[in-house]
């Protein structure tokens, strides 16, 4: 089957055909279609909003999601406005420091719970949709510790993982417990595919 990823970012293009591996034929999003605006307000919204601009421009199948990350001690901020959270422009390595910043009276793990949550959405020309969530719990680090790959990888520590955060895991071991593997292969898997 072929389908359209829809997310224009290189590392979760990358991530996701390392995730779902020979599974689906994934073709790039085109260079002139424009990122819609990720207004939705939900995860879910959002996932849809991009994969119908894609779909609607391409007249294919569109694979999309989004993400968000979850601090229990913030009740669920920055969530769907993870890639935002200190501010409009920010970089990765700024969100990881204003979690940090954010957490600076919460020493203990416990206090320090989290989710990174994905939704994982396909939608075909005609409208149709499916979509899959998928969910990591962990723990917000008190200092960025690996290769800062992207996201909060670098102040994100799985519970099922050994003490590491996500980017200091190989690939392969942060693709074993990651809530976008969970989101994407849960929806592939549902499709029959």
């Amino acid at each position: 089957m072929k389908l359209v990823l829809a997310t224009a970012n290189p590392n979760k293009a990358r991530e996701i055909r390392e995730i779902l591996e020979d599974r689906v034929s994934l073709i790039p999003r085109p260079q002139d279609v424009p990122s819609p605006m990720e207004n939705g307000g939900t995860l879910l919204v959002n996932a849809r909003l991009k994969a119908a601009a894609v779909s609607c421009a391409t007249a294919l199948p569109a694979l999309a999601g989004d993400t968000g990350f979850e601090i229990e001690a913030l009740h669920g901020r920055p969530g769907v406005d993870a890639a935002y959270f200190a501010g409009p422009r920010a970089t990765s390595a700024e969100n990881c420091e204003k979690a940090i910043a954010s957490l600076r009276g919460f020493p203990r793990p416990e206090q320090r719970r989290a989710w990174l949550r994905t939704v994982a959405l396909m939608r075909w020309p005609s409208g149709e949709e499916r979509w899959h969530e998928g969910a990591c719990e962990g723990i917000v680090a008190t200092a960025p510790a690996g290769d800062a790959r992207f996201g909060y990888d670098s102040v994100f520590i799985p519970v099922e993982g050994d003490g590491r955060t996500f980017a200091e895991l190989q690939r392969y071991e942060k693709h074993r417990l990651s809530h976008r593997r969970r989101a994407f292969v849960g929806l592939v898997t549902q499709l029959g595919i």
